[in-house]
């Protein structure tokens, strides 16, 4: 490898300890670059760099990933998933707006929501919508947008736009993985823009997950664990809550 192609590399692994993930197109920008010198680079030193979905990553910190089930996801860890949902609830009160993300841990969330309780839910995905359809009290706002079967939410422009005209009280975030240096991440990327979006609008932003995802990295990067003013596992909050 030519000294001029290592240093590059040098100084994209640097980038790549800061940010834990990287688009092609804004690593060819910071090392003035075209993509295509970027995406030669990397193919040449596959044990440091993986390439995904347009993404650039650290190799070794990348799971294999095998075919999502949203069915084999909502038995695993259940009721791991339950408790931490419990620990989070207390920041659900009457005439709240909450935005509630996708996948199966939140699930539980809604379970737990009283009957006589009337708030207003933000979702974007079926399995989440279904269940909050069935409860008297709540008001339903659904975003749209391209339909993603895999995880059975949506994505898309029309969402987002949405997300940027409703008043947020508490975000209720789910992960695949969360490092303390890489952040919280996720298995698709298509949920990576809804996911920042609420975490930029919501006053309050909560990440509920059971500890088989600590210490986890997945392709899609989303936040910062410092993103997020309280982390729920089934042992209670991750770190401290700072006062309001």
């Amino acid at each position: 490898m030519a000294p001029r192609n290592k240093d590059r590399l040098d100084q994209l692994a640097a980038l790549l300890g800061e940010r834990g993930v990287m688009h092609l197109r804004d690593a060819a920008h910071r090392l003035g670059v075209s993509e295509m010198t970027i995406r030669r680079d990397i193919a040449g030193d596959a044990a440091r760099f993986a390439y995904l979905g347009g993404h650039i990553m650290p190799a070794g910190k990348v799971e294999p990933e095998q075919p999502y089930d949203l069915q084999k996801q909502a038995d695993r860890h259940a009721g791991a998933k339950r408790e931490a949902c419990r620990h989070a609830f207390t920041h659900i009160h009457a005439d709240d707006t909450i935005f509630i993300d996708c996948g199966t841990t939140l699930s539980h969330l809604i379970d737990l929501i009283p009957e006589t309780m009337p708030v207003t839910v933000v979702c974007y995905a079926l399995n989440i919508a279904e269940r909050l359809s069935r409860a008297p009290n709540i008001r339903l706002i659904v975003l749209g947008g391209l339909y993603h079967p895999e995880t059975a939410s949506f994505s898309g422009p029309q969402g987002l736009d949405t997300l940027d005209r409703v008043g947020i009280n508490t975000a209720f975030l789910s992960a695949a993985g969360l490092d303390e240096m890489r952040g919280a991440t996720c298995a698709h990327f298509h949920e990576v823009a809804v996911k920042q979006k609420a975490i930029a609008t919501a006053q309050k932003n909560l990440l509920v997950i059971d500890n088989s995802k600590l210490g986890r990295v997945k392709p899609a990067f989303f936040a910062r664990a410092d993103a997020f003013d309280v982390i729920y596992t089934e042992d209670g909050p991750w770190f401290a809550e700072e006062a309001a």
